[in-house]
């Protein structure tokens, strides 16, 4: 890290550290840091509520010679409240947080910022639960290296759009079968959370009836 880093955070966790302070694990596009915010849980605390859970903040960061690099400034650029309104949004917005700070431990990527804004801007939009649930799995799969293989199926058989398919978790591929529920207008709509935002999806005709049976392919992610 630079000696001085300004950018864009999100709070993955917050963990209280002495009397007064808090360590924070940080994702930011630039990777995920541990900082520490000094005095923050002081009444006048210039840091305090900057950086809350469920927010964007606009964030200087300064590495010094100890273990934790120091939050010296922090500016809550967006939060996205209405989560906190809806119990199911709240506990899909924590999963997701849990699956990003895992998946960032050994690997970063800006990617992993993107994903995470998106999926709390899709609940705080309060779109569907399922959709925004199975838009971030796949995705969460397919940045860190494991996509969703859409152009061959368990044999290694181009996939035939006048063709059904289910899912074999076991393989984690799509194999046919006459009476599969996984036809060419659903592996379309596969396709498409693999590559446009999540509000996109949300806008096409028709999604929701479209995604149940994509919703078994995020199984083990």
């Amino acid at each position: 890290m630079p000696s001085d880093l300004r950018t864009r955070a999100i709070v993955l966790r917050r963990t209280n550290y002495g009397e007064s302070d808090r360590i924070l694990n940080l994702l930011t596009p630039e990777g995920k840091f541990a900082v520490i915010a000094k005095g923050v849980r002081k009444e006048k605390s210039r840091l305090a509520g900057s950086i809350e859970l469920f927010s964007v903040a606009d964030v200087v960061v300064r590495q010094g010679k100890s273990k934790f690099a120091v939050l010296t400034s922090a500016r809550m650029l967006q939060f996205f409240s209405s989560i906190l309104t809806d119990v199911q949004g709240l506990e899909l917005a924590a999963l997701m947080m849990k699956k990003v700070e895992r998946a960032t431990e050994q690997v970063t990527s800006p990617e992993y910022f993107s994903l995470l804004v998106q999926g709390l801007d899709g609940l705080n939009r309060h779109l569907d639960l399922n959709l925004v649930r199975t838009w971030f799995l796949l995705n969460l799969a397919r940045i860190g290296g494991e996509e969703l293989n859409l152009i061959y199926d368990i044999n290694g058989k181009k996939l035939d759009p006048e063709l059904h398919y289910i899912w074999d978790t076991s393989e984690a591929a799509l194999k046919e079968y006459s009476s599969g529920d996984i036809s060419s207008r659903e592996i379309k709509l596969a396709r498409l959370i693999l590559s446009s935002k999540l509000l996109a999806i949300s806008r096409v005709e028709n999604v929701d009836s479209i995604l149940p049976p994509l919703m078994a392919l995020t199984q083990g992610i």
